[in-house]
């Protein structure tokens, strides 16, 4: 999906180019429509995002080659902030997040929304390095979580 997307964020529109990549299957996983309130939900300023969704082996080799990890990963954040407006790719390892949703009890949108959220937020500066700025990060998660209806990724699924 190529186009513009209108986000509203503290009293202010931001304006995000949003394109979206399926290297995998698309059944069980988000339309693009979805993705889209998603990711504008979490733009604090002006973005362009690629949003790629992939298997195993793609998920393993950018993980191994830009964090030196050798497996695959939930997500990947590239960021590109010496462009106008600032530029990131999120790379979401399908089969790594079907496994996590299903050991945390928790649907595959749910799951998806939150690393996406996640991801958003690193694209824009947040990290959760430190424990004060883990805790702001998994704050701001929460929030635009719950703004989407979702519950708090971090509270266990209940039995």
């Amino acid at each position: 999906m190529t186009g513009r997307v209108r986000a509203a964020a503290r009293a202010r529109a931001f304006d995000v180019r949003l394109v979206v990549q399926f290297d995998v299957a698309t059944a069980g996983l988000p339309r693009r429509a979805t993705l889209a309130r998603w990711v504008t939900a979490a733009a604090e300023r002006d973005l362009a995002v690629t949003l790629r969704f992939v298997g195993a082996a793609e998920g393993r080799r950018l993980n191994a080659c830009f964090r030196g990890h050798d497996r695959a990963t939930n997500v990947l954040t590239f960021v590109y902030d010496d462009v106008v407006p600032p530029a990131g790719d999120l790379v979401l390892c399908v089969p790594v997040l079907e496994r996590e949703a299903r050991a945390q009890g928790k649907a595959l949108r749910a799951h998806c929304a939150h690393l996406v959220i996640h991801g958003m937020l690193h694209l824009q500066g947040y990290d959760h390095e430190r424990a004060a700025d883990a805790a702001r990060m998994e704050a701001r998660e929460t929030a635009l979580l719950e703004a989407l209806r979702y519950r708090d990724p971090y509270v266990a699924a209940a039995d």
